[in-house]
């Protein structure tokens, strides 16, 4: 499967394929941001690879690291065959000043709550999402908190059982 997948991406999308990895027997393709969503949709269209599953979305924050000279974030698209058992990956290198990326929930609707964890504790912009709203921190909250300048202190954030109560800030 690991050469049907290579052989199919160079042959549609050589353009677009910044460089390919293998580690630890995990495949991952680096692609141009602007060729995600084309690329995932062939690879939903075709049914001889049967890629129909988007399992994760996530990202890394490559603040002040070598790896931040490719774009300061790396979203990464996690997606499986359940016909050949076989999951690889999809990795996008976004800069500091404009992360954005087009949203995949026309292709797969389950990337509706997956692009919204990584917008809310990332800061990444999907174009097109129907409701890019956060979805794990408070809507008070100012910042991304999974990004790596993020201040680092704690507050005890307010939800519906303790909001008559001052929050607790500890540094």
């Amino acid at each position: 499967m690991e050469e049907k997948i290579r052989q199919f991406l160079n042959s549609k999308f050589s353009d677009s394929i910044i460089r390919e990895d293998n580690f630890r027997g995990e495949q991952s393709f680096y692609v141009k941001p602007e060729s995600i969503f084309p690329i995932c949709e062939a690879l939903l269209e075709n049914d001889d690879l049967d890629v129909k599953f988007l399992k994760d979305i996530t990202a890394v924050d490559w603040y002040d690291h070598p790896l931040a000279e490719n774009g300061r974030f790396e979203v990464i698209y996690n997606l499986y065959s359940f016909a050949h058992k076989y999951r690889f990956f999809l990795k996008v290198f976004l800069p500091e000043d404009n992360p954005n990326l087009t949203s995949l929930t026309g292709l797969w609707i389950g990337a509706n709550w997956l692009e919204r964890e990584v917008y809310d504790l990332f800061g990444v912009t999907f174009e097109g999402h129907p409701d890019l709203t956060k979805i794990i921190t408070p809507d008070e909250l100012e910042g991304h908190p999974l990004r790596k300048d993020f201040p680092l202190t704690y507050e005890k954030p307010r939800f519906s059982w303790n909001k008559d109560n001052p929050p607790e800030v500890i540094k």
